[in-house]
C-alpha cells in the first residue's frame, strides 16, 4: 500500500506548555465525543490547553458553507 494517511493542517501556537514545560503547541482541528473541535495542544505531552467548536465537518469545508 502507497497511499498515506491523512494530515490535518497544524497552526504553531507561541507559548509554552503549563505541564511540562514545552515550547511546542499547536492549533488545529480534531474530533472528539461530541464532535469536531478546534484545540490548542502541547505536541510533546499532548496536553489540551484550549478546545472550542469547529465548523461541523472539521477541516472539510463545503461551498455552501462560503455562501
Amino acid at each position: 500500500m502507497t497511499e498515506s494517511a491523512p494530515e490535518v493542517e497544524r497552526e504553531i501556537v507561541p507559548g509554552q506548555c503549563p505541564r511540562c514545560q514545552a515550547a511546542d503547541l499547536a492549533r488545529y482541528d480534531a474530533v472528539s465525543e461530541s464532535g469536531w473541535v478546534r484545540v490548542t495542544k502541547c505536541q510533546s505531552c499532548l496536553f489540551s490547553l484550549e478546545r472550542t467548536p469547529a465548523n461541523r465537518l472539521g477541516p472539510i469545508t463545503l461551498l455552501v458553507d462560503l455562501v
